[in-house]
C-alpha cells in the first residue's frame, strides 16, 4: 500500500490542468446570459480567479487564452504577463479566433476565398506570435467552419483547402511548439463540419506535421459515442495532444465535469493509464478545462472540476492492472468488469486530501474558498460595473 501511496502522490504531482480565462467571465447560450456579479470582466480579474483556484488546489498552474478576447489591439504583453505572475500562474495554450468575425461567414481556413484564407492564417500565425512572446508552447485550434444545405459547397475542395492551410501553419511554428486540432460534430455547422470528428482531426493533424495532435473535448461527441476508444486508439497513434475537460447529457452543455457522467471520465483515465502500463510512460497531454458557468459561480464551478478531475484520477490509478491483464486473458468478463468498478467506487478523497495537506493546500478547496470570502469581495469590487441585460424582456 505505501508503494501505491506513493505512486499516486507522484501521479497527482504531475496532474495539472489548464484553466480556462474565458471560463471566469460573463457567458451564456444563443438564447441570452445571466449575469453575475463576480464574474471577471478584464485580463487581470481572469487571471485573478484562476489564481485563486490553483491556490486553492495547487493543481492549475497555467490560464488558457483567446487572442481577440485577451490581447485586444493595443494590449500590451508585458502587462499581462506581469498581471499572471502577481497572481500566481502562467500562460498556457493561445486560442486564435476564426469564428466571430464577419468574413468567416462561410468558413475560415475553408473559405472558398483565398483572401480569407489568408486571413486566417495571418490572425493564427499573430496568435503564435503571442505565444512565443508570452513563453506558451501551445497554439490551440477550433474551427466552426463547415456548410449547412447540401450542395452548399465543395466538401472535398474544404478538405483541401484546410489541410493546406493546416501545413502552412505548422511550418510557421516555432520548435518545441505544438499545434492542437480540435474536433466538433456540429455547431454551428449543421450539414458538414469541416472538422466534425476524431478520424478528421487525425488526418488533417498527420498532415500538417509532427507537431500536430487531436485536441478531444469531452463534449464534443454524439450520444453514445465510446469517446474512451477514441482516446486508446489516439494514444496508440500518438496522435493524443490534450483534452478539454466538461461534461455533457445531449450535446456541448459544458457542464462541470463529471456531473453528469463520472465513470466516463474515469473510462478515460483508465485508458490513459492503461497505456502508461503497457508503455511504462505517457506523452505529454495538455489537460484542460473548456467549459461555460452560465448559472454556478464561476470560481467555484471550476473548482469542483478539478477536484472531481484529482478524484477520478485518483481512482483510474488504483485499477489493478496486473489482475486485470490475468483476468482479460483468461476471457473473464465479470472478473475484469468488477475490477474496474472496485476502483471506480473506491472513495478517493481522503488520499486527495491527505495529498494536499502534504504540499501546504487545504484539504477542502471548495470549503477554503468560501470561506476565504474572496467571491464576495470580487462581486463588491466588480459588480458597479454590470448593466442590468433586458434585451430579452
Amino acid at each position: 500500500m505505501a508503494k501505491t501511496h506513493d505512486i499516486i502522490f507522484q501521479r497527482l504531482d504531475e496532474f495539472k490542468i489548464e484553466l480556462p480565462s474565458w471560463g471566469f467571465a460573463d457567458t451564456g447560450t444563443r438564447f441570452g446570459k445571466f449575469l453575475q456579479t463576480a464574474a471577471a470582466k478584464t485580463i487581470d480579474e481572469k487571471l485573478a480567479d484562476a489564481g485563486q483556484v490553483h491556490k486553492m488546489t495547487g493543481a492549475c498552474p497555467t490560464v488558457a487564452v483567446h487572442t481577440l478576447w485577451d490581447f485586444p489591439k493595443g494590449q500590451p504583453l508585458a502587462a499581462v504577463l506581469k498581471s499572471a505572475k502577481k497572481h500566481g500562474v502562467k500562460i498556457g495554450a493561445i486560442n486564435p479566433n476564426v469564428f466571430e468575425s464577419q468574413q468567416y461567414k462561410w468558413g475560415s481556413l475553408a473559405n472558398r476565398s483565398a483572401s480569407i484564407r489568408q486571413m486566417a492564417i495571418d490572425h493564427i500565425l499573430h496568435s503564435v506570435a503571442i505565444a512565443q512572446a508570452v513563453g506558451s508552447n501551445c497554439i490551440s485550434l477550433w474551427f466552426a467552419d463547415g456548410t449547412n444545405y447540401p450542395g452548399q459547397a465543395d466538401i472535398i475542395e474544404r478538405k483541401r483547402a484546410m489541410t493546406e492551410a493546416l501545413k502552412a501553419i505548422h511550418a510557421a511554428l516555432p520548435a518545441g511548439m505544438s499545434m492542437l486540432v480540435e474536433y466538433k460534430p456540429f455547431e454551428p455547422a449543421f450539414y458538414a463540419t469541416d472538422i466534425a470528428d476524431w478520424g478528421m482531426a487525425y488526418v488533417l493533424a498527420r498532415a500538417a506535421g509532427p507537431n500536430a495532435k487531436v485536441l478531444v473535448d469531452t463534449g464534443h461527441h454524439y450520444q453514445a459515442t465510446n469517446i474512451e476508444q477514441i482516446v486508446a486508439w489516439l494514444l496508440d497513434e500518438n496522435m493524443l495532444g490534450g483534452f478539454h475537460f466538461n461534461d455533457r447529457k445531449y450535446a456541448d452543455d459544458d457542464l462541470t465535469l463529471g456531473s453528469i457522467d463520472p465513470y466516463q471520465i474515469f473510462r478515460i483515465f483508465h485508458e490513459i493509464e492503461n497505456y502508461r502500463f503497457r508503455n511504462d510512460a505517457v506523452p505529454a497531454l495538455a489537460y484542460m478545462v473548456d467549459q461555460s458557468h452560465n448559472l454556478k459561480p464561476k470560481i467555484e464551478a471550476m473548482i469542483q472540476t478539478v477536484d472531481m478531475a484529482q478524484q477520478l484520477y485518483t481512482k483510474a490509478c488504483l485499477v489493478d492492472r496486473k489482475a486485470l491483464a490475468m483476468s482479460q486473458a483468461s476471457e473473464d468478463l465479470v472478473r475484469s468488469e468488477n475490477i474496474l468498478k472496485d476502483a471506480f467506487f473506491t472513495d478517493t478523497r481522503p488520499l486527495v486530501a491527505e495529498w494536499r495537506k502534504a504540499h501546504g493546500l487545504p484539504a477542502d478547496p471548495l470549503v477554503a474558498h468560501r470561506e476565504s470570502g474572496y467571491e464576495r469581495r470580487a462581486a463588491t469590487k466588480r459588480g458597479k460595473s454590470h448593466k442590468t441585460d433586458h434585451s430579452f424582456i
